[in-house]
């Protein structure tokens, strides 16, 4: 059983073709990575498999439950989480008022539109739980604005950690960082516990190797390299399309 499958996937908008007939299977507890020059086709994908963009053909499963249909909101209830290129947080809001916000949305709390989230002890010690896993608690009441950006990314990442998903979809988690936040993030990511399914979309191969088990490689929506790390690496179209060699 694959923690999460992608068949003969295809997306495209107007005559552009994004997505090409794209198959992945991922295992249980699997480290992979996903690269490719800009362009080609990874967030795209990611969307397909969230949900948030519907495909033209193809399937996606989860732990073998074919999902393809199934509205991106509910994807979150049957266990994947995300992270995005671009960071989508509430600045004004604290960082523990953004981390519940987060636990709300799989809670049945959401449809009262008269919840304080300040009188949910339940989802407030769970969301402090998260943040203390990011290393990040003792700054839970500080408003998002006043955090650098290494602490946004922490945070988001803790926000998907909060709905304690099966599959992570980590989209660029070290884009922006400075040496010492990559490195902080790096620890933090390889401290996920392997009943947690990782599938990381990075350019910084570098800082992203030594966290993954296979990688695949997309050029122009399509799988051109698969393997582990050594294969991918050793293989020339690697090197040629994503080095530039």
């Amino acid at each position: 059983m694959s923690a999460l499958a992608v068949k003969t996937l295809s997306k495209s908008f107007g005559g552009l073709r994004v997505t090409t007939n794209v198959n992945l299977s991922v295992e249980p507890g699997e480290r992979r990575l996903i690269i490719g020059p800009n362009g080609a086709g990874k967030t795209t994908l990611f969307n397909l498999i969230t949900g948030e963009l519907a495909p033209d053909s193809g399937a996606v499963l989860l732990f073998d439950r074919n999902i393809t249909r199934t509205a991106s909101r509910k994807r979150a209830h049957l266990g994947m989480a995300r992270t995005y290129q671009i960071i989508t947080l509430f600045p004004r809001d604290t960082i523990l008022h953004n981390a519940m916000l987060a636990l709300l949305g799989l809670s049945t709390l959401r449809w009262n539109p008269f919840t304080r989230l300040s009188r949910q002890q339940h989802l407030m010690a769970r969301a402090r739980a998260a943040l203390g896993r990011v290393g990040l608690e003792h700054m839970a009441g500080r408003p998002l604005a006043e955090t650098s950006y290494g602490e946004k990314r922490r945070v988001e990442i803790a926000m998907a950690l909060a709905q304690e998903p099966r599959v992570l979809l980590l989209d660029e988690p070290f884009a922006g960082l400075s040496i010492d936040e990559r490195r902080d993030v790096r620890e933090l990511l390889k401290s996920i516990p392997r009943d947690v399914t990782v599938i990381m979309i990075e350019h910084d191969m570098d800082t992203a190797l030594d966290l993954v088990d296979r990688i695949t490689l997309l050029h122009f929506g399509e799988v051109i390299v698969e393997g582990t790390r050594a294969e991918v690496v050793a293989d020339p179209r690697t090197r040629e399309v994503y080095l530039g060699e």
